[in-house]
């Protein structure tokens, strides 16, 4: 599909198809990426949007016992004093 850039103010746009937007699932944030001369437009999703998936793998495997975490508070002990 081709499209022109239009004026807005001092910049320039483009405009999407109404069936573009809704087949790309785009929102109202979008996150915008260059590379090579290319433009890539998606929408923007929350940065925390996948850690309660992350969570839960992380809970499956066993991943999220913090016993060791007090074996870390004596590994710099005394360096800087």
């Amino acid at each position: 599909m081709r499209i022109d850039l239009i004026r807005i103010g001092n910049s320039q746009g483009i405009r999407l198809p109404k069936a573009i937007i809704e087949q790309a699932q785009l929102t109202d944030e979008l996150d915008l990426e260059v590379s090579a001369g290319t433009l890539i437009i998606r929408a923007a999703i929350s940065p925390r949007a996948t850690w309660e998936q992350a969570a839960k793998s992380c809970h499956h495997v066993g991943d999220d016992q913090l016993d060791d975490w007090d074996a870390t508070i004596t590994d710099f002990e005394g360096q800087w004093s």
